[in-house]
């Protein structure tokens, strides 16, 4: 173990990540250690990394074939680090990219490591197709006969329909809706209007254009494949567009639609993480530092419209530890998996009623709207599941950094009911 009586600070030294492509687009012929790869590559060559021992490179993705069990250390011995760089994986759904970087962040600040790469990445074009369960079982048997007639008779069980594959499916094993299913009864049991949620998607839509326009993400994304930027982003978005869309969950009453919803995504994130004197000793600016975060999960089964809502408790438990309110922000960044769940997120941090009804200690208040998402998030960015926490986290960073003082706020939520908060300072 490290130092425990003397705890670092962790810096944000490097950001990099491939453009984020809808499913079945760019990347359709891609795999998940083609897309990591090419992200680790794109960072290693921003930040002179080249032959460099790091500390740890952690990482993981949602969506794995079974070839994909090593993954991270797969791709670090594909990039032109020092391939005695340790790696592992690591998967809490759309956490998975957060909590990799939170990961690494404890070992440097208990002085386990100096440097480390926290990193994430999914494609759904390159899904695994499992076959069905009495196929598998048969084909088991098979391997086990020993003789050719023993298999030939076991092979003569299979029927036609036990051919048919298995794809994975968008859904709660417990529940089985999908998150977007969830989220719809999480938008009629808070009461969030349609407008409400067109409206703050085309906001996505419109600041990540516009943060495109000015140059924000030259630096922040390698160009992979023949694309350059982000090709969900729609830059003529109108709220007349948006709300021609038809329901995408809830067919007859539903709110929730392609528009308001962050489609299927590849993609893949990276972030540097270091300590000042690694960071002084390379040369490189300390963009940030991670100060705090917190992980919580909720009870969705019972209470389904609870799916996306564990970050209200871990923003609760957070801001008490840290001294903090949170009003004490420059910035927020909330991942926008749907535009209900934020809705609803801030619609309960501003009601004493509905605070106290979910569980929470007392209400958060309201925050400065225009301090939200300023550089766009998901529903333009769209969610490459695992790839998200490495975006979010370097987007705050620069804005901080650019900034040269400042409070950054970052929450995201995952499947099985959980969720992430962190706080960034400069």
């Amino acid at each position: 173990m490290g130092n425990q009586d003397n705890i670092r600070k962790v810096a944000i030294v490097g950001y990099n990540r491939i453009p984020f492509a809808r499913a079945n687009t760019f990347y359709s012929d891609i795999s998940n250690l083609q897309m990591m790869t090419a992200t680790l590559d794109g960072l290693i060559e921003k930040y002179k990394l080249q032959g460099q021992l790091l500390g740890e490179v952690v990482g993981g993705a949602v969506i794995k074939h079974t070839t994909d069990n090593n993954l991270i250390r797969e791709c670090v011995m594909r990039t032109a680090l020092d391939p005695a760089t340790p790696a592992c994986d690591l998967q809490q759904a759309c956490d998975t990219g957060i909590e990799s970087a939170i990961y690494i962040a404890n070992k440097i600040a208990l002085g386990q490591i100096e440097s480390g790469i926290a990193c994430g990445v999914d494609s759904i074009s390159d899904m695994p197709i499992a076959v069905s369960e009495k196929l598998r079982k048969i084909l088991l048997d098979a391997r086990k006969a020993k003789s050719l007639g023993e298999k030939i008779k076991t092979f003569l069980k299979i029927r036609p329909k036990d051919l048919t594959p298995l794809v994975p499916r968008n859904e709660e094993s417990q529940t089985g809706l999908s998150m977007g299913g969830h989220t719809e009864i999480t938008a009629k049991y808070y009461q969030i209007a349609r407008e409400d949620q067109d409206h703050l998607a085309l906001q996505s839509h419109l600041n990540m254009a516009k943060a495109y326009d000015e140059g924000f993400f030259s630096d922040m994304i390698t160009p992979f494949n023949g694309l350059d930027r982000d090709n969900n982003l729609r830059k003529d978005s109108t709220l007349e567009k948006l709300a021609k869309l038809a329901p995408a969950f809830d067919k007859a009453n539903g709110t929730l639609t392609a528009g308001n919803s962050t489609p299927l995504t590849d993609g893949a994130s990276s972030i540097l993480l270091a300590s000042e004197e690694w960071a002084k000793e390379h040369n490189l600016s300390i963009l940030a530092y991670i100060t705090h975060a917190e992980v919580a999960a909720i009870e969705y089964v019972k209470n389904e419209q609870n799916l996306l809502l564990a970050p209200l408790f871990a923003a609760s438990r957070m801001l008490e530890k840290a001294n903090l309110t949170l009003q004490d922000f420059d910035y927020y960044e909330i991942h926008e998996a749907f535009a209900a769940q934020v809705l609803a997120t801030l619609k309960i941090w501003e009601s004493p009623e509905l605070s106290a009804a979910i569980g929470l200690k007392k209400p958060l208040g309201a925050i400065d709207r225009s301090k939200l998402n300023v550089k766009g998030s998901s529903l333009a960015a769209a969610h490459p599941f695992a790839a998200t926490g490495g975006r979010i986290i370097g987007v705050m960073a620069k804005l901080l950094h650019e900034k040269g003082a400042g409070r950054g706020f970052i929450s995201i939520c995952a499947a099985g009911g959980q969720g992430i908060t962190m706080i960034i300072e400069k």
